[in-house]
């Protein structure tokens, strides 16, 4: 059993609608995903601070290390619509064949980016994570996937110069 099978149920139905929005946003997105090599279909949906959301789907490649996850697709199309401070993250994904069961988290290094952001948010911003069909929902705080967060301040970088 994960960890996560003990996790308390959220309803979708209790969700703000805001935070509806951003699921249905990453269910939109998630069958754009181009996955020739492992089926699996991942979409995110980020909320900016002003109430945009902005989607991605994750991008596979050949060279395997080349590929990019939804989350940080949607974090670099973020960045170049000029957005760079955000208060939540919704991820949704299914297999090649099948809904998923359980939740699926961001990476380690989706964690690390979202990090920098959170940071330049100056928010610890809200991991919506869904299985496909939305009967399992897990709302997570970033601090709570990435413990002791190594970020932008740590270096002395002032994060409001790059605020937007």
């Amino acid at each position: 059993m994960k960890e996560t099978d003990n996790l308390q149920k959220i309803e979708y139905e209790n969700l703000s609608e805001d935070y509806q929005r951003l699921l249905n946003e990453a269910e939109k997105v998630m069958d754009r995903a181009y996955n020739p090599y492992s089926g699996f279909s991942v979409g995110a949906a980020l909320l900016t601070k002003n109430g945009k959301i902005i989607t991605g789907a994750n991008v596979e490649n050949a060279a395997y290390g080349s590929s990019i996850c939804a989350e940080r697709a949607a974090i670099l199309r973020a960045n170049a619509e000029g957005y760079r401070e955000f208060c939540a993250i919704a991820v949704i994904a299914k297999g090649k064949d099948s809904d998923t069961t359980g939740i699926t988290a961001p990476c380690g290094e989706c964690r690390q980016v979202l990090n920098e952001f959170s940071q330049v948010s100056e928010c610890d911003f809200d991991v919506i994570l869904s299985t496909t069909k939305k009967d399992k929902i897990a709302i997570f705080k970033l601090s709570q996937l990435l413990s002791l967060p190594f970020g932008p301040k740590d270096l002395g970088i002032n994060v409001k110069r790059y605020q937007r």
